[in-house]
């Protein structure tokens, strides 16, 4: 035995270890090992247990260790290996427990690792491997653990998984895995995590999972399953996590599994299922995140809701509910993240109550027909930092809270006569109005206001969201429609009538660029004002374009930058949907780079200024929004040059608010050559992501092109002997000496920005001090025509 774990040994593994041929027990793992594995290490035949994670080691997998045939245990995970899985690997007819997680593999499993007949443990997740599972995975009967998720692998479920019936956890999330789950899979009666989420599975759910009784967590989200949710799932008395979210399922939810005592989470949204909500609910006294949004459920919110006690997040918004909130839901003191009863038919008065919800940060009573005031007691919601109850028919003072302060109008308007001490709301007045006169007196004070000049610029604003599950697109509009559209300004009114003069109709001859979701046209208005006009497309599979002309809208809506482009406002209806912008003269940046007069214009002064402004805009996004906004598309294309060279960030269609409520999983997005390698194998986006985006844009801006090869991680021996100033645009003038020092400050922050671990990049906010602190002169003492990469990497 050789045990030399947890210290701090670097460099590499000696290849001398091979003559130690008596060894059975060789164990390096925690330490700071760099350099690839020895092949020399595929000579130890009497080997039992080789233990090299939590290391740095590189390169690829050698063959020879497919050698050591009496291998039981391999450990490589957590280590920067890339290469494939070797096909000698198929001789490792004893190994029980292979783990080679968290590393930087590729290509796809050899056919003949299906026989490896001993496995136990398997564990390849958070790689880049592809292709199909081997279909004889479980040939040997005994594996029990099987985690590939958050890889690339396609194809069928591997058919031995069905007979497989020694499984305790299985993991397949996050890859593209295909096939009917009720034929692909069997019965487990030692089961207790199965893992599905985002693949492309198909079928309905499986009623063999009734006999897996151990079951704690199943999770099939995000694939393609229907029919109905079977009852039997309520044989599943150890359940604590259900989740069934975006799939097909149609049908009503079973009140059965309402007996699943020790649920604590249960998503159904974004799926078809009808009914109502079971009054049995009550039973869940343990449940604390309930998620069946998006569906098509109807009836009341039953009072029973009130009595799981323990809920800390609620959604229950764009369904078809009615009636008004129940009381009861204020008995829930523990929830904290959200309550969101949006996009429904509920009305009446918004209860009292409500007010008893201390701990609640996220409100959102939107889209529904509530009636009379906000209740006084909302003031008591001393945590409440989101407040939507907007389209509804509330009049009345807006209770605010410290947390409240600088919230947005949009959260109020439209409706039918609010007031605050808030921007673009009304002031409110002592005059009281009786219930009967409210009407009478409410029109009689408004030619007042008008009169006494209050600029009421948002409360004369109509916006009409018309929901397609509701009413049908009209094929035209009529004069009539045309009079109701209206687009927000902070200026005031933009008429519908003076943009579709302006495109004559949306004509091409306008057009000055083209989305994925849209066209975008240039549109002279009357007053002289040059507007940028993007139009969604009008297709028959319109809902994700719609969700993303949604998104934009609500966030361009809520925040205010100098170096964000400025929205002016949109029309959403079905027959025209658009967002209004300033016009931003030179266009993007990657066309600026792609011309070389343009690019020579570009000088370095320019570039400098523009690194800075693109840096204040995505810190004043993470660190001065609240909740944080992630962009998710920082690239070239997304930066706008005006005349001055001045940059925008635009196209927020894919940007994600982190909301307290999500667990900001999201399907890859972005635009490759700017997506962070994290990305690939975990779909959490977080701030660090923007980070990597604006690392790539830094060095495009530096180098005049994409830089693609620079972007690994880790510079090649060819790449760190690369001078600097062989790398620069050669389009601009020469950098003076100042602008040089600036220079190899944006290189060195584009490389801290570019690192491979999410943890090890700095934050915006660091990223845009770091900018504008940069030293007068150069902190590095080697001249700036023998610098290297390396050499700025390494900070000089």
């Amino acid at each position: 035995m050789l045990l030399l774990i947890e210290n701090q040994i670097t460099g590499s593994i000696p290849p001398e270890l091979g003559n130690l041929t008596m060894l059975h027990e060789l164990y390096l793992y925690t330490n700071e090992i760099t350099c690839p594995i020895p092949l020399e290490l595929g000579m130890l035949q009497n080997l039992r247990e080789l233990d090299l994670a939590d290391n740095q080691i590189s390169g690829s997998i050698p063959d020879s260790l497919g050698n050591i045939t009496n291998l039981l245990l391999l450990h490589l995970y957590e280590n920067q290996i890339t290469g494939s899985i070797p096909k000698s690997f198929g001789k490792l007819r004893s190994i029980q427990e292979l783990h080679i997680f968290d590393n930087k593999l590729s290509g796809s499993l050899p056919q003949e690792f299906g026989d490896v007949i001993s496995l136990v443990k398997l564990a390849l997740n958070n790689n880049y491997l592809s292709g199909p599972l081997p279909a004889n995975i479980c040939l040997g009967g005994r594996l029990q653990y099987l985690f590939v998720y958050s890889n690339m692998f396609n194809g069928p479920i591997p058919s031995s998984l069905k007979t497989c019936t020694s499984l305790v956890r299985i993991d397949l999330r996050w890859n593209q895995l295909t096939g009917d789950i009720s034929q692909h899979f069997g019965v487990y009666p030692h089961l207790t995590k199965m893992r599905l989420t985002s693949n492309r599975l198909s079928g309905q759910i499986l009623p063999n999972l009734g006999a897996s009784t151990e079951l704690t967590v199943l999770h099939l989200a995000q694939n393609m399953i229907t029919g109905s949710i079977p009852p039997i799932l309520s044989k599943l008395s150890n359940l604590v996590e259900l989740r069934l979210e975006s799939n097909h399922l149609s049908g009503e939810i079973p009140p059965e599994i309402c007996t699943l005592t020790n649920l604590y989470k249960l998503t159904f949204s974004s799926n078809q299922l009808s009914g109502s909500i079971p009054t049995e609910i009550e039973k869940l006294s343990n449940l604390g995140y309930l998620d069946i949004s998006g569906n098509r459920l109807s009836g009341s919110i039953p009072e029973e809701l009130g009595a799981c006690m323990k809920l800390q997040s609620l959604k229950i918004n764009d369904n078809n509910f009615s009636g008004s909130l129940p009381e009861a839901i204020g008995n829930l003191a523990g929830l904290q993240i959200m309550l969101d009863v949006s996009n429904n038919n509920l009305s009446g008065v918004l209860p009292q109550q409500l007010g008893k919800l201390e701990m609640l940060e996220f409100l959102n009573l939107s889209h529904n027909q509530f009636n009379s005031s906000i209740p006084s007691s909302f003031a008591s919601m001393v945590s409440l930092s989101t407040l939507d109850v907007s389209d509804n028919d509330l009049e009345g003072p807006v209770p605010i809270t410290r947390l409240l302060q600088n919230a947005s109008a949009s959260w109020f308007l439209p409706n039918k006569g609010l007031c605050g001490n808030l921007s673009g709301l009304p002031p409110c007045y002592s005059i009281p109005i009786a219930s009967h006169h409210k009407q009478k007196t409410f029109g009689f004070l408004l030619p007042i206001f008008l009169v006494v000049g209050f600029s009421i610029v948002a409360a004369i604003v109509v916006i009409i969201m018309l929901s397609r599950k509701k009413k049908k697109p009209q094929e035209s509009v009529t004069a009539e429609a045309r009079d109701l559209f209206s687009v927000w300004n902070f200026d005031g009114r933009l008429a519908f009538d003076d943009i579709v003069r302006a495109t004559e109709d949306f004509d091409d001859k306008y057009i000055v660029g083209t989305g994925g979701y849209g066209k975008v046209y240039k549109a002279q208005l009357q007053d002289g004002k040059l507007v940028a006009v993007k139009k969604l497309h009008r297709t028959e599979e319109e809902l994700d374009d719609e969700r993303r002309f949604c998104n934009e809208m609500e966030i361009l809506s809520q925040i205010r930058q100098r170096s964000i482009v400025k929205m002016y406002g949109f029309c959403s209806h079905p027959a025209y949907k658009f967002l209004v912008y300033d016009y931003i003269q030179r266009g993007s940046l990657h066309r600026t780079l792609e011309n070389e007069e343009l690019a020579k214009e570009l000088d370095w002064q320019k570039r400098i200024a523009l690194a800075n402004d693109v840096a204040q805009a995505i810190s004043y996004l993470h660190q001065e929004c609240s909740p944080p906004i992630i962009h998710r598309d920082i690239t070239s294309s997304n930066i706008l040059l005006d005349s001055t060279f001045k940059a925008f960030v635009s196209d927020f269609g894919i940007a994600r608010i982190l909301k307290p409520d999500s667990s900001n999983w999201s399907a890859l997005a972005g635009t490759y050559g700017y997506i962070a390698p994290e990305l690939s194998y975990t779909s959490v986006v977080t701030e660090k992501c923007d980070v990597y985006s604006f690392g790539v844009v830094v060095l495009e801006l530096v180098m005049g092109k994409h830089p693609r090869d620079l972007l690994d991680g880790t510079l090649s021996s060819g790449e760190q002997a690369m001078l600097v100033k062989d790398i620069l645009d050669e389009r601009p003038t020469t950098p003076t000496t100042t602008e040089e020092n600036s220079l190899v400050l944006l290189i060195r922050l584009a490389f801290s920005c570019l690192e491979s671990s999410p943890q090890a990049r700095p934050t915006m906010r660091e990223a845009y001090q770091t900018l504008i602190q940069q030293p007068s002169s150069s902190s590095c003492p080697v001249p700036f025509s023998t610098l290297t990469l390396q050499q700025v990497r390494d900070a000089c």
